[in-house]
This record gives structure tokens, C-alpha cells and sequence, in this order.
């Protein structure tokens, strides 16, 4: 059989190289340094799984890179695991650089099994290998590299530690010589299905016990290729063979691959367990616990509090606005535009009342910009030490009353990053049941890190107390709807499995790095936004149609909730991009025209509101447009019900904030 280097290369097309491993094991950051982060992401073909492509020069060469998902079985479960399987069976894949979590490298042999069962060429990637060395672990990689017949590389893909050399050895990858011996009665069938299958891109073994195996996503490729009367006689061998076993032929095939795994890392992984200081043992200890970790999680909120909500929008925001926009930068807009401009509707669209630099410019980088900036900084500080894991499975009981898993709340951890990634991300979630759900709890009361940094900074200037009661009437909506979205979502939940890393202390280089990549974003996708919102503004108020939008929302925002009638722009604007929502109502709050009562009502109907237009967008292309909207139908009156609640109780219980 020809190679698949020698294929791409007869038809004049790069080699394929693709990226397999595990979810989370740094594939996609691999993928960026040996692209130079050039991607061209696109659904793969009958799916909605994106998938990552692009081009690569390794020595001398050119190559065609493919990002695919992770996967824990190219025996698929998932559409993920489908969509990677469906990647190695059907294109001409020239190798494969097999990444593993140097921390659990018994997870990632078994799909190391898969990929050599395919006889496709690889390399094997042990990555973090740093984080693998904290735990204690020592792996001997050249007994590793001779029991698999692979070359074997180290990294540490954030730090590019080890890159080159895993480059190079991508180059000259070759077949692994792992192999599996089967039981006689499966391997009897196993030479019984090769001799009905066609020539494929894959060794004919792996697919015979795919086949064998039930693998029920391989169903049109049997339809495409193979006749019907042998289609049958195969399914009369795999069910001949389950009867004789009288369980899961599946499981039998997966067990053995397993023992082998198992007497793999039992020669090459010693282990050394390194006493880690009393410190972070507790914290890494109660941070879990289902009582202790609340007062651990409290004190989380408390420091973020100070941080974001005091420090950042406090003195950041007074320092920026009071002495460097007010003093500096409107002023002298106002100077160039009265030199440059006639007076009249061109002057005001740049520093009238809603003009680009005098509103726009102002949200976006007054008050938003420093508010955002330390709330990444304090983000990005938890998601390196450790404790965000943690959190997910301290949460685990709670969220299975909820009609979910533990692993639920990791898309909703993300959401405080971006609901609309966020969104993408319930792909990882194993049902339609808890994708369905995951994604109305995010576009229902999951602020998303701009819009929460304004929060924080609107709740600072009024106290705990008032951030303790949009805390809590936040969370208590969430699991109220989650647990009656439950009942009415058909479906089951998952199991959950969750990996927990050390407690460490983050380094600050990091930190700052993921700070700045994320401040980048904000600057290149929110203030577009904001000054398209600012747009919007201007020419309603031109038209005169924001004296009709107050005129008709008053019944909701000043009756009901007991807003001013100008908060009917904050949460129209909201809809364009949330924390420019949130902005608004921040200088309503700063201009003395909202008290502590109706803060806390304004800011737990604009958390509830409709979703940004950015996310409405990724709703409807993963649940699609009647999904979406039949979301956005609930959610834009239960918002305005929750704050009427909510204002009717403060207001009837006299409570001062």
C-alpha cells in the first residue's frame, strides 16, 4: 500500500499533517506556532464541529496543518470524536503528531493504540511536560520511544519548549508498532471483516474493529461502500461475536487496548511525589469541599470585588475620565472639530451628545477599557492557578439538582470571559439536553467579562450588600430556570469527569500575556461596537425616535421597575454589545440619577436581558434560528418580571442601600 505522503504528493497538494489528541491537551496551541496563528476555520463538512486548517513550512516542506478535536476514543461517542475520526479515514493524511497530557499519559495511549492500529505515521507530543514534573511524575522517553516505535518529544507548547525538535521529528514520522493482541475468537472475526472491505485510507484492522465494535457514525460510510448482502454478513459476525461473549464487544476491544496502556506506563512513569507547601495543599483541599469551598469561593468574589470593583472602577476610572478625557482629549476634539467642522448635525455626530469621541470613545476607554483590563488580569490569575477546576467540581451536587453535570459549568466559567466563545464551547457537553440548557443559562444571566467588570464597578459604588442580593437573585434565577428547563427538555445528562491540576501560583509573565491577547481583543471587536451603538444612538435621536422609545418604555423601566425613563437606551444599546449597556447605566449611577434600590434593580435586568447581538448570532448557528428566538421570546419579559419582583421586594421591605 502506497503512503499517504506519497498520494498527496501525486496529486500536487501539500501533505496533510493533523493534530490528535485529547481535549485540553494543547493541540490548538501547537497549532498556532507552527501556522503562526493563520487559520482558516470552517464547519466541517454535515456538521456544526469547527475545524482549524492551515499551512506550514517544516523543513523545506509544505504542509497543510489540521486542528481536530479532541477526542478520548477515535471509536466515536461524540460529534467531535466523529468529526476527527471522519478527518484520519477519509483525507489523505500524510502523519500525525499524536499531542498527550505528559500528566496522564494512560488517557492519551489509548488513542496513541488507535492511530497506529490506522498504521498512520506519527510522532508523540508529551506536552506540559513541565506540569507533569510538579506532580512528580518522571517518564523515560526513550524506552516510551521504543515501546511505541515513535518518536518521542517533550514540550511545553506555551513556552516553546521543545517545538523544534517535535518539528523535525514530524518530518520523518513513522508508523507506530503498537499492537494489540485481541482475544482468538475477536481476532478470527477481525481477518473474517477484512476480507469484505475495499481498500481505505486507514489499515483495513482498525476499521474491522470499528466495525466490530458497533460503531453505529460508520453506518453511511458502510452504506457508501460496501453492498448490502455484505454489510449483513459482517453485522452476522459482530453479532455472533457479542452473543459468544455475552457483553459489549466494544468494552472486550477497549480492555485490551488498556493492558497494554496500563504495562506502558507502569515501565516508563515513576513517580515522585513532591510535598507541596501547607498552604496551597489546604487551599487546594477546601477549595473542593462542599462547605469550606463556599467560603473560599466567597473570599474569591471578595478580592475581585476590591480589585475590579473598587480599585479598577474606581481610581482607574476617575484617573482616566476626570483627568485625561475631560481635561485632555474632549476638549481638544471639540477644538478640532469647531476649526474643521460647521456647527450643526456633522459637528455633534463627533462631540455632541452622542458623539463618537465625546460618548463612544469615552465608554469604551474610560470606563470600560480599565475596568475590563483588571478584571482579565484578576480572570486570568484564577484560570493559571488552578482554582477555577475546582470551582466546577465543588459545584458538581448543585448542578445536578439542576438537571446537569459538573462539567456544565465550565462553558459558564468561560461565559464570564465571552458568552458568545462560550456559546461554541457546549459543544464539549456530551447531550443536546445540557447543550440546550448551558446555552440559555449563558444568554440569560451570564455577564460576559466587560460587561461584569462594569458591574462590579456600578455595585463597588453602592456596597456588599447590594452586590450580595444581585449575586444571589442572579444565582437563584439561574437555577430555577435550569431546573424547570430540565423537566421540559427531553434527554439525559452525562457523567462527569474533570481532571484537577495543582494549586500553583501563576507567573506573572503569563498573566500579563493572556491580559494583553485579551485586551487586544476587546479593543479590535467591542469598540467597533461601541461606536456602531453610538451611531445607532445619534440617529435615533435625530429622528426623534428616542423620545418615542422612552415614551413607550415607561411603563416597563420607570412603572415596573422604577427606572429613570432614560435607562430605555442603556438596555436598547445593551442588545448591540452588553457592557455598552452596562456603561450606560454607569453614568446614569455617576450623574446621581439612580439610587442604590435602583442600581441593583437596573443591573439584575440588564445581567437577564436579551443576549448581545454577537451572541443571539452564535445561538442560532449551534441550536439554530427557532431555538434562538424562542430564547430571546423567554428571556426579554423574565428579565423585566425578575427586576419587578426584585424592586417590589426592596422597596416594600425598605431596604437602604
Amino acid at each position: 500500500m502506497k503512503s499517504h505522503k506519497d498520494k498527496s504528493t501525486e496529486k500536487g497538494q501539500r501533505p496533510i499533517l493533523v493534530l490528535a489528541g485529547n481535549p485540553n491537551v494543547g493541540k490548538s496551541v501547537l497549532f498556532g506556532l507552527l501556522t503562526g496563528r493563520y487559520a482558516n476555520v470552517s464547519n466541517y463538512p454535515g456538521t456544526t464541529v469547527e475545524v482549524s486548517r492551515g499551512p506550514a513550512k517544516i523543513k523545506g516542506h509544505e504542509y497543510s496543518i489540521v486542528d481536530s478535536p479532541g477526542v478520548n476514543s477515535l471509536t466515536p461517542t461524540s460529534e467531535d470524536e466523529k468529526v476527527t475520526r471522519d478527518i484520519l479515514l477519509n483525507e489523505d493524511v500524510n502523519s500525525v503528531i499524536n499531542v498527550l497530557d505528559a500528566k496522564n499519559l494512560r488517557r492519551g495511549l489509548l488513542v496513541s493504540i488507535q492511530l497506529s492500529e490506522m498504521e498512520l505515521n506519527s510522532v508523540l507530543a508529551l506536552n506540559m511536560y513541565d506540569e507533569a514534573g510538579e506532580k512528580g511524575s518522571v517518564i523515560d522517553t526513550d524506552l516510551l520511544s521504543r515501546l511505541t516505535g515513535c518518536h518521542v518529544t517533550p514540550t511545553i507548547a506555551t513556552q516553546r519548549w521543545g517545538f523544534d525538535k517535535l518539528k523535525d521529528a514530524a518530518a520523518t514520522a513513522t508508523a507506530s508498532t503498537l499492537k494489540v493482541t485481541y482475544p482468538e475468537k475477536i481476532e478470527d472475526a477481525i481477518e473474517k471483516v477484512i476480507t469484505f472491505l475495499p481498500d481505505v485510507r486507514i489499515s483495513k484492522r482498525s476499521l474491522a474493529l470499528m466495525l466490530l465494535s458497533g460503531d453505529e457514525t460508520l453506518n453511511g460510510w458502510v452504506k457508501e461502500n460496501l453492498k448490502e448482502d455484505v454489510s449483513r454478513v459482517i453485522f452476522g459476525i459482530t453479532k455472533k461475536l457479542s452473543d459468544h461473549y455475552g457483553e459489549s464487544v466494544a468494552y472486550i476491544i477497549n480492555r485490551e487496548r488498556l493492558r497494554l496502556v496500563d504495562a506502558i506506563v507502569k515501565q516508563t512513569v515513576t513517580v515522585e511525589p513532591k510535598k507541596r507547601g501547607p498552604i496551597t495543599e489546604l487551599l487546594g483541599r477546601y477549595s473542593m469541599h462542599p462547605v469550606w469551598g463556599l467560603f473560599v469561593l466567597a473570599f474569591v468574589l471578595f478580592i475581585m470585588y476590591e480589585f475590579v470593583g473598587v480599585f479598577g472602577a474606581g481610581y482607574s476610572v476617575d484617573f482616566l475620565e476626570t483627568h485625561v478625557f475631560e481635561k485632555f482629549i474632549n476638549p481638544w476634539a471639540e477644538r478640532v472639530s469647531s476649526a474643521l467642522l460647521p456647527e450643526g448635525i456633522l459637528r455633534d455626530l463627533f462631540v455632541g451628545e452622542y458623539g463618537l469621541v465625546t460618548m463612544a470613545l469615552t465608554y469604551a476607554v474610560a470606563i470600560v477599557l480599565p475596568i475590563v483590563g483588571y478584571f482579565f488580569i484578576f480572570f486570568s490569575f484564577l484560570e493559571d492557578s488552578g482554582y477555577l477546576p475546582r470551582l466546577a467540581v465543588m459545584v458538581d451536587r448543585v448542578f445536578k439538582r439542576m438537571g446537569l453535570n459538573g462539567k456544565s459549568v465550565l462553558p459558564m466559567i468561560l461565559g464570564l470571559g465571552c458568552d458568545t466563545m462560550a456559546t461554541m464551547t457546549t459543544r464539549i457537553l456530551e447531550t443536546k439536553k445540557e447543550r440546550i440548557i448551558v446555552t440559555l443559562l449563558l444568554a440569560l444571566g451570564i455577564p460576559c467579562s466587560a460587561q461584569l467588570g462594569v458591574i462590579l464597578g456600578m455595585l463597588g459604588g453602592v456596597g456588599l450588600l447590594a452586590t450580595l442580593i444581585w449575586v444571589v437573585t442572579v444565582l437563584i434565577t439561574l437555577f430555577v430556570v435550569a431546573a424547570l428547563s430540565s423537566k421540559i427538555v427531553p434527554g439525559d445528562t452525562s457523567d462527569f469527569i474533570l481532571e484537577i491540576p495543582p494549586i500553583r501560583m501563576p507567573k506573572i509573565s503569563n498573566i500579563l500575556l493572556k491580559t494583553m491577547v485579551r485586551v487586544e481583543w476587546y479593543l479590535k471587536e467591542a469598540v467597533p461596537l461601541f461606536i456602531l451603538g453610538t451611531l445607532v444612538l445619534f440617529v435615533l435621536d435625530r429622528i426623534h425616535m428616542l423620545k418615542v422609545i422612552e415614551r413607550v418604555t415607561t411603563p416597563l423601566f420607570v412603572g415596573l421597575l422604577d427606572l429613570p425613563a432614560k435607562s430605555a437606551e442603556a438596555f436598547l444599546i445593551g442588545f448591540l454589545r452588553r457592557d455598552y449597556g452596562a456603561a450606560g447605566l454607569f453614568n446614569l449611577q455617576r450623574d446621581g440619577l439612580m439610587d442604590g434600590t435602583q442600581v441593583v434593580v437596573a443591573l439584575v435586568t440588564m445581567t437577564l436581558f436579551v443576549p448581545c447581538i454577537a451572541n443571539f448570532f452564535m445561538i442560532i448557528k449551534e441550536r439554530g434560528a427557532k431555538a434562538a428566538l424562542y430564547m430571546a421570546l423567554f428571556i426579554f419579559p423574565f428579565a423585566i418580571l425578575v427586576g419587578t419582583v426584585l424592586n417590589f421586594v426592596l422597596r416594600t421591605l425598605n431596604v437602604a442601600l
